[in-house]
C-alpha cells in the first residue's frame, strides 16, 4: 500500500509585499496519520503550495515505498505529471516564454526529493469536503494564521 500525502498550501495578502504564507500536509501510512505545517513572511500561495509538497516528502524521505501525492493545486499536478520540469532544464530554466521559471528554488529542492522514488501526482477538487484535503487546508491556514503579528 502506498503511502498518501495530503498537500495544501495558503497565503494571507497573497501578491502584497506583507504577507503570511501557511504549508500543510497529512501524511497516511502502515495505519498510521500525520500533520505537520508551517508558514512563511513575504511568500506566495504558489510558493506554499510546492512547499507543503517538499516538506512532506522530506519528513518521509527514509521510508523506501510508493508514494501518492494529492494536491488541489494545479500548478504543482500539471507541473510533475506533465513534466513541465524536463522543458525547464533543457531550456536553463527558461519557461516557454523565455522567462526565468518563478520558484526554481523550490523546484530544484521538489526534483531531488522525487528522484528515484516512486511517486504518482493526483489532482484533488479543493474545498469540495475531501477529508484529507481539508486538513491540509486548515493547517496551511492556521499555519499563516500564526504568522500574524510577526
Amino acid at each position: 500500500m502506498a503511502v498518501e500525502i495530503y498537500c495544501d498550501g495558503a497565503c494571507i495578502g497573497n501578491g502584497r509585499k506583507t504577507n503570511r504564507g501557511g504549508w500543510g500536509a497529512v501524511i497516511k501510512g502502515s495505519g498510521k496519520t500525520r500533520e505537520i505545517s508551517g508558514g512563511e513572511l513575504n511568500t506566495t500561495n504558489q510558493r506554499m503550495e510546492i512547499m507543503s509538497c517538499i516538506k512532506a516528502l522530506e519528513a518521509v524521505a527514509t521510508i523506501n515505498d510508493v508514494f501518492c501525492v494529492y494536491s488541489d493545486s494545479a500548478y504543482l499536478i500539471n507541473c510533475m505529471n506533465d513534466k513541465w520540469y524536463v522543458k525547464w532544464l533543457r531550456n536553463g530554466w527558461l519557461n516557454a516564454s523565455k522567462n526565468p521559471v518563478e520558484n526554481r528554488d523550490l523546484w530544484e529542492r521538489l526534483l531531488a526529493l522525487i528522484d528515484g522514488k516512486q511517486i504518482s501526482f493526483r489532482k484533488v477538487r479543493g474545498h469540495s469536503g475531501h477529508t484529507e484535503n481539508e486538513m491540509a487546508d486548515e493547517l496551511a491556514s492556521t499555519a499563516a494564521q500564526k504568522l500574524i503579528g510577526e
